[in-house]
């Protein structure tokens, strides 16, 4: 295990369950765990990792159960349309429009354009300015540092529906972070892969020397 601090955020090298017992005070988890589709890009020229604990859901159901009995405000977590079937249940079920379509079944299937993120609040949760619709427009990244890759604006949006600390267990190459970090909020961040880790530590540092805590969202 590795811990690394910068400003207001903590970041683990770590597989997220060997350290959850040490993270506490979490207002609100807000992540991108492996969700059962075992992915791995090919289409970048320097192959992806393939992404750790992605053949089942068991991962991020523990998320869920392990937000909705220690954290405070909400949890957001991404997922496919078809993870209904094994995540808990929702309140909300957000879709994340973006300018792409994916490759999937190119014969009997419709061309996804969405991906999908599930919304629970949790025990003291209420929304910090006006109600937020469960439609985000948000032009996808290149997965340039991660092959499930987050826009920063996109994770911004969301941080704006939240209050608290934010807890990212599954935190890739830092999208989360950068986000928080750009608005002064409190983070800390977990990730397995160390390649990943040390690109995250990178971006949240940059962060933190140019945040952004001016910009409002609608």
């Amino acid at each position: 295990m590795k811990k690394v601090e910068i400003q207001n955020c903590v970041l683990y090298l770590a597989d997220c369950f060997e350290v959850i017992d040490e993270i506490k005070d979490i207002g609100s988890v807000v992540t991108d765990p492996p969700y059962g589709m075992s992915y791995q890009s090919n289409h970048r020229k320097e192959k992806a990792l393939k992404i750790k604990n992605d053949e089942s859901a068991n991962f991020a159901n523990k998320i869920i159960e392990w937000s909705i009995e220690n954290a405070d405000h909400s949890l957001y977590l991404f997922g496919r349309w078809d993870n209904l079937y094994n995540y808990h249940k929702p309140k909300s079920l957000i879709t994340w429009v973006k300018n792409n379509w994916s490759m999937g079944d190119l014969h009997h299937e419709h061309a996804r354009q969405t991906e999908v993120l599930f919304f629970y609040p949790l025990k003291n949760h209420k929304f910090p300015s006006s109600r937020p619709s469960d439609v985000v427009y948000c032009n996808r990244t290149k997965n340039e540092d991660h092959p499930t890759e987050k826009p920063v604006n996109l994770m911004m949006k969301i941080l704006s529906w939240t209050e608290g600390k934010i807890f990212d267990p599954f935190m890739g190459s830092g999208s989360t972070g950068v986000a928080a970090a750009r608005m002064g909020r409190e983070f800390v961040g977990v990730e397995f892969e160390e390649k990943y880790f040390d690109l995250a530590c990178e971006r949240i540092d940059a962060a933190t020397r140019q945040p952004n805590l001016f910009e409002t969202f609608a």
